[in-house]
């Protein structure tokens, strides 16, 4: 009894640290799951847009209506979540990019589904990230999957093949091995599930992932979603239509700017050594460099993007050094990149796990501030600074020990309709299950800390933009 009054202990710390910094959460916490899900896509309030955030729109619209062909979705459906998203600009960037039977992502999909049918909406745009490794915990992570209580080797790799690779490793050839880690372990579960995933070979794990979710949505969510997953190959096809356009704003401030990204990176170092640190870290400035299968960070020094391990120069600071590199996959843009071009600058509502209520908001902070020292676009650091709930908790907010490949196993999955009456009654407090993805976590008790002692506070300056 002593630890579960301990865990509930822990869990109403998280709510009340999580309502301290977004106080418009708490009303939902005595109310249905499906309110909350219908705040957070309820779409932002209108108001007078300065042209880089509608220039900014267009060329997301433009990247999501690509991706949409590029994977087969008919040209009424594309056009149909073009429409939907600029109307209501919201976005789930919560997920990795795992297998849509993955607990993780299955009932954040599900929350989304939620928000999305409280608005009469038909069509979902989700962004999974894909610079993840293959391998995040023992046996966990984007290669590997659990049926019947047993890990199964994804694609079939060696441990030397996948310690250390990302999503994003390629080229090479990637297929659906689903090989068991334990002899005899072949049975019912493992035949259905390759079935349901594609034959074909892959350039990348993450080509495959995206294509087997495809074939998996119908089965697991019905016919009634037009269903877009992007990651960050688009992303990278995203940042180049920017810095392909000479008149953008990511060209002539990020890149032709001398002070911007300077100023940004000052800014990331400044709140790291300050009482907001530990939630934004400077893992490489704006572009992952992949060599030889594996992600490595890099440092912008005197306008040049250098691997600190070994101090080789790997492009200039430049858009057609950039632009080549983005097309043959060796710069990937890092979080904050994706984050500008993908929310920040177009104005969209961002949804994401444990960790980005609190960075997302430190990132808006940083721009402003870096703008500001800048001396440029007022017009911008005014959008940003009156942005309708710009970011939210919205991933992982349904905890459920129901395992969802058993479920479409023995036919109980039941399209949209039996899962929104399923979990939308589900009151907020129960649906978050223990929030074990908070409560134990070293991050959020530390929180939790500074701000029972006052250390931090919403009405601190770094706070401002969330």
């Amino acid at each position: 009894m002593d630890e579960l009054t301990a865990d509930a202990d822990a869990k109403q710390a998280v709510l009340g640290s999580l309502a301290t910094l977004y106080p418009w959460m708490r009303p939902y916490y005595s109310r249905p799951v499906r309110d909350y899900a219908s705040r957070l896509f309820e779409a932002p309030l209108q108001k007078a847009e300065p042209e880089i955030r509608r220039r900014a729109l267009t060329k997301l619209l433009d990247t999501i209506r690509n991706a949409g062909k590029r994977n087969g979705l008919p040209i009424k459906a594309v056009s149909q979540i073009c429409s939907d998203f600029e109307k209501r600009r919201v976005l789930q960037t919560g997920p990795h990019l795992f297998l849509l039977l993955e607990p993780e992502a299955y009932y954040t999909h599900i929350l989304s589904l939620l928000g999305l049918s409280a608005h009469g909406c038909s069509s979902y745009v989700s962004y999974a990230v894909s610079t993840v490794s293959l391998v995040e915990k023992p046996r966990k992570g984007p290669g590997w999957f659990t049926v019947d209580g047993k890990p199964i080797n994804v694609f079939g790799l060696s441990r030397s093949r996948m310690i250390g690779y990302s999503l994003l490793t390629g080229p090479a050839s990637y297929q659906f091995e689903l090989t068991p880690t334990e002899p005899n372990h072949e049975g019912d579960a493992l035949t259905l599930l390759r079935i349901l995933l594609p034959k074909t070979q892959f350039e990348r794990p993450a080509h495959a992932i995206k294509a087997a979710n495809l074939m998996l949505w119908p089965r697991l969510f019905g016919a009634s979603f037009a269903f877009l997953q992007i990651d960050d190959e688009d992303i990278a096809d995203l940042v180049a239509d920017h810095l392909s356009d000479e008149d953008s704003w990511l060209r002539a401030r990020l890149l032709e700017d001398p002070k911007l990204a300077s100023n940004i990176i000052a800014q990331l170092d400044k709140l790291a050594a300050g009482p907001w640190s530990g939630w934004l870290a400077r893992g490489t400035d704006f572009f992952w460099f992949y060599e030889n299968g594996k992600r490595l960070p890099l440092r912008l020094i005197a306008g040049e993007l250098v691997n600190p391990a070994t101090g080789v120069k790997v492009a200039r600071f430049t858009a057609p050094d950039i632009l080549e590199r983005l097309a043959n996959r060796s710069l990937i843009p890092n979080l904050l990149l994706m984050f500008l071009v993908l929310s920040i600058l177009p104005g969209v509502r961002a949804l994401g796990g444990s960790y980005q209520p609190l960075y997302y908001p430190l990132m808006r902070y940083v721009v402003c501030r870096a703008l500001q020292a800048a001396g440029v676009d007022e017009d911008l650091r005014q959008a940003l600074a009156t942005d309708d709930v710009p970011g939210a908790w919205g991933h992982r907010v349904i905890e459920c020990d129901d395992d969802p490949f058993k479920r479409l196993l023995e036919g109980r999955t039941g399209g949209i309709s039996g899962l929104v009456d399923r979990f939308g009654e589900l009151p907020f407090s129960k649906a978050c299950g223990s929030m074990s993805s908070f409560v134990t976590d070293p991050s959020w008790q530390e929180l939790h800390r500074r701000l029972r002692e006052r250390l931090i506070a919403p009405t601190n300056d770094e706070w401002a933009f969330s």
